[in-house]
């Protein structure tokens, strides 16, 4: 830059300025960049020394590269000066174009602020132009791409000293400068383009390398999991499709993978366990059902759910796990089975018969709170003739009978009524009949043969019970040589023949060890009707049975 033969100057500096641009855009990593941009100022534009200054992602800036002295390389590298100290710099002085030039006669406020620097002091200049240890010329770097860069973002600031030429640059060195730096942001800004490319395809690496570890653990986890697992598809015209099965499933079930893939889980389950199935929760439920096996069989399963989504929230899938819980629920079913039949005879006991003859009733007001009587006349027509029955009270207190039909009392709730027929002849209602069973002679038995034998007969009566009832009807034991039948849709012309049916059965001869044993019957009717407690029911076709007992004479009452 020798002011003398200033075109061949210009010349030359941009020839050593597309060597050092070319080695900026050159460099490997950004800290050879940064150095790149420094020695670039010395071997290109004839500074003797020459800083950059990085900007930090909190604002502050770093000395980042220094070029042409080694003393302050060592010195002021890695320290850092604040923002609000750099703004400072770049609103004093005087501005040439892009740059900013502090001469010494203003830079004495500095030299006490956080910004690192070296400078030596010196004599005052001879001459207008000539340079002072301590002026201080800058230039800011901004991000490319903003004609000017003033409206840029500031990336870092170039600072450079000591021209060669001892001068203050001319119009070209002050061009060239500003040239240069700009072009050391591209560099400076690519270099860091480059590096976070470089991080992240290493990130990017790891965790593909991590996601498909992730996959080969999944996928054994998976395979070999020693209970049945499948993936199905979740959302739209496919939902619940199983696409995935493990070994384990396949066994459990008796069905190739390649098949299984044909279907749902809802192609699967029992029927009568749908509604559990579609009760389940697909995020995080459970529950326990049947699924059916290649032979048509069924087999107690427990299903788990949970939901997995790939990494870009894109199609969602429902993994299920299917534990075999057969075993446990056999033992369970067997526990309940014990707790609600007889042990001798595998009938339904007491306390199941009691059960299921209260299911079937439901318990009428006994009273009615004044006032009502003539809301529900009004509702059915009702007169006062009508009131009879059910002791209630009118409006004003007054008390009678009152009996609605059957239809007052659904405004209650939505049970079916059961209905006894009235009176000793068949009015064709139908009704639920409860027939209690005494055996005749049992005892006699007992003490000629021993329980055993007593036993046996029992065991023999109660198939025999069984298999003469409609599919439906519940034959019970309620305890010693007492049985009740419930058999639901009868007259009473029907729910007598019945009677002598099961008592045609039961005296017929039973082969004991080699003995042929007779036992009698004595029956007695009921009917069950809403109003009553099953305890009522049953004491009523009691007392009937004992009726019927005494009115036979004691030779017929068994028949051997």
């Amino acid at each position: 830059m020798e002011t003398e033969s200033e075109p061949y100057v210009r010349l030359a500096t941009l020839r050593q300025l597309h060597t050092v641009m070319a080695d900026m855009n050159t460099a490997r990593s950004l800290a050879d960049t940064l150095q790149t941009v420094a020695d670039g100022v010395v071997t290109g534009l004839g500074y003797e020394l020459a800083c950059v200054n990085l900007v930090q992602p909190d604002g502050d800036l770093v000395v980042a590269a220094l070029a042409g002295n080694s003393a302050a390389e060592a010195l002021i590298t890695g320290r850092v000066g604040s923002r609000a100290s750099w703004e400072r710099r770049l609103t004093m002085g005087e501005a040439w174009g892009d740059l900013r030039f502090i001469p010494h006669t203003e830079g004495w406020v500095l030299d006490e602020d956080d910004v690192p620097q070296w400078y030596t002091d010196g004599p005052a200049p001879r001459f207008e132009d000539e340079w002072h240890p301590a002026d201080r010329l800058f230039a800011p770097m901004y991000t490319p791409g903003v004609p000017g860069g003033s409206c840029g973002e500031l990336i870092g600031v170039l600072s450079v000293d000591r021209p060669r030429n001892g001068r203050h640059p001319g119009a070209w060195g002050r061009e060239a400068l500003q040239m240069y730096a700009f072009q050391g942001a591209i560099a400076i800004s690519n270099a860091r383009l480059r590096a976070n490319m470089q991080r992240a395809l290493v990130r990017l690496e790891r965790e593909q390398q991590a996601l498909r570890a992730s996959e080969e653990s999944f996928r054994q986890a998976f395979e070999y999991a020693p209970s049945g697992m499948a993936i199905a598809e979740m959302g739209g015209d496919q939902h619940g499709r199983i696409l995935r099965t493990n070994d384990a499933l396949c066994r459990l079930l008796g069905r190739p993978a390649s098949s299984m893939r044909r279907y749902s889980f809802s192609d699967l389950v029992h029927p009568e366990d749908i509604g559990t199935l579609l009760r389940t929760s697909a995020e995080g439920g459970r529950a326990e059902l049947r699924l059916c096996r290649r032979d048509g069989t069924y087999l107690w399963v427990s299903l788990r759910n949970s939901v997995v989504a790939d990494a870009a929230d894109g199609p969602r899938f429902l993994l299920t796990h299917v534990e075999d819980i057969e075993d446990r629920k056999r033992r369970e079913l067997q526990l309940a089975h014990r707790a609600s039949h007889d042990s001798l005879t595998g009938l339904p006991n007491s306390a199941e018969l009691r059960s299921r003859l209260g299911a079937r009733l439901c318990a009428r007001p006994a009273a009615i709170e004044p006032g009502v009587v003539d809301t529900i006349d009004a509702a059915y027509g009702h007169g006062p003739a009508d009131h009879a029955g059910v002791g209630v009270y009118d409006a004003n207190g007054h008390g009678f009978d009152y009996r609605p039909g059957p239809e007052a009392f659904d405004a209650y709730d939505h049970h079916v009524h059961t209905v006894a027929p009235e009176g000793e002849r068949d009015d064709g209602t139908k009704g639920l009949a409860v027939l209690f069973c005494d055996l005749d002679g049992f005892k006699s038995i007992n003490d000629r043969f021993g329980h055993n034998a007593g036993d046996s007969v029992l065991i023999e009566v109660a198939r025999r019970l069984g298999g003469a009832v409609r599919d439906g009807d519940t034959v019970a034991r309620l305890g010693g040589d007492e049985f009740v039948v419930l058999a639901d849709g009868l007259g009473r012309a029907d729910a007598q023949d019945l009677a002598v049916r099961l008592r045609n059965e039961i005296i017929q001869p039973i082969r004991v060890d080699g003995r042929a044993m007779r036992v009698g019957a004595s029956f007695g009717i009921g009917w069950a009707h809403c109003g009553m407690t099953a305890d009522e029911v049953l004491q009523s076709a009691d007392e009937r049975m004992y009726i019927e007992k005494r009115s036979r004479p004691k030779a017929h009452r068994r028949a051997g």
